[in-house]
């Protein structure tokens, strides 16, 4: 099961930062099973919000070179408030230092202007054919897929000399 926590793509400024928006409604899923009698968005999709939001910037950067853009560390995560049904987490993440296979980010998730969660994250970059050739294909088919779920993602305003 995969989980996109991420709703729409508000600003992009290539290897530099991105900004996105999460709404939270009464019909996700787990707000059922997550103290329901004071349903929150949980720490841990939280987290995973600022992880998809960070990805992205990283994939569209680097014009999806990398098939596997994952989570490899989560540093100083600090909670600071809750997510509520009828809600917006804002998700910020600033590019902090990169190098052949890393990218490290200062990531933050606001509500209403203030800081619920934030932290710096670790993503590693890679393709599948970097281990095995024989996945060039499979990398080639997941680079494609992502592609067109980031254009669903972000629509980047047109001027009006553009329309």
């Amino acid at each position: 099961m995969r989980f996109t926590l991420i709703d729409r793509i508000t600003e992009l400024r290539h290897g530099e930062s991105i900004s996105a928006i999460k709404g939270l409604t009464l019909a996700e899923e787990y707000l059922q099973d997550h103290f329901p009698r004071f349903p929150v968005m949980p720490g841990v999709l939280m987290l995973e919000s600022m992880y998809q939001v960070s990805a992205w910037l990283i994939r569209k950067s680097e014009n999806f070179a990398h098939s596997m853009v994952m989570l490899a560390e989560a540093k100083n995560i600090k909670y600071a408030d809750f997510v509520e049904p009828g809600q917006s987490l804002t998700v910020i993440a600033d590019l902090f230092k990169q190098d052949e296979r890393t990218t490290t980010l200062k990531a933050r998730g606001l509500v209403n202007g203030n800081v619920a969660v934030s932290g710096r994250l670790v993503l590693e970059r890679y393709n599948l054919a970097d281990h095995d050739p024989s996945r060039a294909a499979t990398d080639a088919r997941i680079r494609q897929h992502l592609e067109k779920e980031f254009e669903l993602l972000y629509q980047p305003k047109k001027s009006l000399e553009t329309v």
